[in-house]
């Protein structure tokens, strides 16, 4: 998928499941930090993901595990710069930009990016709406309780789902006060971001309710640690976890889904797609 076609399926009233394949150019991410750290290495990764059916590349150079330190504009711009510049020269995939800084966003676009995701829903930087509208490009506005150095220091919530969507709703008012496109929008609630292990339960069972604020929904469930703890498993082992929160997602209406294991998503994803359509074959 380039971006031509992910502007295209924006617009469509019948959108199919996309995979979001997850490309961390940092030594800490909490769950393949270092592996594609090297510059080829991180270009071959994306491109495999692409031939296994990635539909987007999501990179970003910045940990946001939580208690996660920030690192400087100029270290990140280092990281993810050449690498979006190789996978440009070999591919034409639709390629997001993990940051929350509008600079590295503005350089990530320019060498070949053509999404943002921003987890702090542009909060962080205010310039960042500024680059979206330089570039009218499509924009993820994730939901996060916090920042990641204390996002996990007992996160309340008054009502889970009604918060998550208020803040979401806000921050969708904004950007298109300041006049985005609401065809370029789309929303994850934040798995994992200042939630405790119950609250990312409760949103996956809820994702209808944000489904219906008729928005294309991100799900970034993937090898997350509510996963491990209900499992007691390490991060490189909640395959199985992942699959089946994604396949929950996907029936209850989210669209994109963020993965590290885009060959096993995608089977599942068929066969699932395959079973929730299958009273609409006549016998």
């Amino acid at each position: 998928m380039n971006i031509k076609h992910l502007n295209d399926w924006l617009l469509s009233k019948k959108k199919q499941s996309l995979i979001m394949g997850i490309l961390n150019i940092t030594p800490d991410s909490f769950s393949d930090g270092g592996d594609f750290f090297e510059k080829n290495i991180a270009i071959e990764r994306a491109l495999e993901m692409v031939e296994q059916g990635a539909d987007i590349i999501d990179i970003g150079g910045e940990s946001t595990r939580p208690f996660s330190d920030s690192v400087s504009l100029k270290e990140e711009i280092s990281r993810v710069i050449p690498v979006i510049e190789g996978i440009c020269k070999e591919s034409d995939v639709c390629i997001s930009i993990d940051t929350t800084k509008s600079k590295v966003a503005c350089e990530a676009l320019e060498a070949g990016a053509s999404v943002i995701n921003d987890i702090s829903a542009m909060e962080i930087d205010s310039l960042m709406v500024d680059v979206a509208l330089k570039f009218n490009c499509p924009i993820v506005l994730m939901h996060m309780k916090g920042i990641p150095k204390n996002m996990q220091d007992n996160p309340q919530y008054q009502s889970l789902i009604s918060d998550i969507k208020e803040y979401l709703l806000a921050r969708i008012d904004f950007v298109v006060s300041k006049g985005i496109d609401r065809n370029k929008i789309i929303i994850d609630p934040g798995i994992g971001f200042g939630k405790t292990v119950e609250n990312n339960f409760e949103i996956i069972n809820n994702l209808d309710q944000f489904v219906k604020m008729n928005f294309p929904v991100l799900l970034g469930a993937s090898r997350k640690s509510f996963i491990g703890v209900s499992l007691n498993l390490p991060e490189n082992d909640r395959l199985e976890g992942s699959i089946a929160a994604n396949i929950i997602g996907l029936q209850k209406g989210a669209k994109i889904f963020r993965v590290h294991d885009v060959v096993e998503t995608s089977r599942a994803m068929v066969i699932a797609n395959k079973i929730f359509n299958s009273n609409n074959i006549i016998s």
